[in-house]
């Protein structure tokens, strides 16, 4: 099985281009941090090269910002070629499945251009919303 699942921070914006047969990939550079801290008490940071295709790289190139965090899942690919030095180089990349936010779009992100309806209120009874979440007395429930 290969199946790999990190979340992280673009270190770049997206790098999209069309292949000569029309399909849409996407390059994205992933900052993950690590678990834990070096002797010096910094948590460092791995970088990993990320390939999107299809729709899953329209909805990068148009969605996604430097800094913006994000979760990848997907496989890990490992590929070699000849370097113009003629030495052999070898790449491990992620080749992303899906790609999901995780965090509130951030100031200064690309907008969306489809143009979301405005959120909807809650229903009557609900109560009031606190903190991002809507209080709800349990003898209200269905179940």
């Amino acid at each position: 099985m290969n199946k790999v699942i990190l979340i992280g921070n673009l270190a770049a914006d997206p790098e999209s281009r069309t292949t000569q047969s029309g399909i849409s990939q996407c390059t994205l550079r992933l900052a993950v941090q690590r678990r834990f801290a070096n002797q010096q008490g910094v948590r460092e940071a791995d970088f990993f090269n990320v390939i999107c295709w299809r729709q899953t790289a329209d909805f990068a190139s148009r969605y996604l910002s430097k800094g913006r965090r994000i979760a990848v899942e997907g496989s890990i690919q490992n590929r070699s070629y000849d370097a113009q030095d003629g030495s052999k180089r070898h790449v491990t990349e992620i080749i992303a499945d899906n790609i999901e936010f995780c965090d509130a779009r951030p100031d200064g992100a690309r907008p969306r251009t489809d143009n979301p309806p405005p959120p909807s209120e809650p229903p009557a009874g609900y109560g009031q919303q606190q903190g991002g979440f809507t209080e709800v007395d349990d003898d209200e429930l269905p179940f």
